[in-house]
């Protein structure tokens, strides 16, 4: 069975929404980020890295969200959540799959942590409201690639789905956040019907009351 060290609304949530989808036996374990359970010596164990998530799969430990999300889908190819080796959206599902995480997602992390970028404070606000910038560029772009899609690669749901609906939860306060884009907004609102999101969602106390 499936360990998820997890916490609410963190990079953990796309895991949680694949292990969901996948309708398998997992075990949910809270690592309270408030008390920063994750730097604790017990958990540095599995994550050395002192981040969360981490998935133990029959005793190895993973971590890294986007590396959970692949090794889940690699291992239930039943469900079709990333393309079989050979076809032409395998490519294009990593490629998208590396834009969410090394870009995306790394630019948010600049956005809520601009702290960690400055040594003078006086630079925070400019580095967030930079990074908004940057980043709703990236939804610009997403929101392009989704013009007459309902899945960010091929015709049906991947991790990638996932992996963007987290990460536009993350963004939902910007001043054009993801559901103000035509495409994008058609597209996460459609996924929100899902019966694992809504599960995780309701689990994890996030409203999809927006997304209705």
């Amino acid at each position: 069975m499936y360990q998820l060290y997890y916490y609410p609304l963190n990079a953990s949530m796309a895991p949680h929404f694949i292990l969901h989808e996948l309708n398998v036996d997992f075990e949910l374990i809270k690592v309270d980020r408030k008390s920063n359970a994750q730097k604790t010596a017990e958990y540095l164990v599995l994550n050395p890295a002192g981040r969360i998530p981490t998935l133990v799969d029959d005793g190895v430990a993973i971590f890294e969200s986007p590396a959970i999300c692949i090794h889940l889908s690699e291992n239930n190819p039943s469900a079709n959540l990333i393309p079989e080796l050979g076809l032409p959206n395998r490519a294009l599902f990593f490629q998208w799959m590396m834009y969410l995480t090394n870009t995306v997602q790394a630019e948010l992390m600049v956005y809520f942590y601009p702290q960690k970028h400055t040594s003078n404070e006086s630079d925070v606000a400019g580095i967030v409201a930079t990074q908004e910038t940057r980043i709703t560029a990236m939804l610009e772009l997403l929101d392009s690639e989704l013009e007459g899609k309902d899945y960010l690669v091929g015709d049906s749901v991947t991790a990638c789905d996932f992996f963007l609906f987290m990460l536009s939860v993350w963004a939902d306060e910007f001043e054009r956040p993801p559901l103000s884009f035509r495409n994008l907004s058609r597209y996460l609102k459609n996924l929100a019907k899902r019966q694992s999101i809504i599960d995780v969602c309701k689990k994890e106390g996030l409203s999809l009351a927006d997304y209705a």
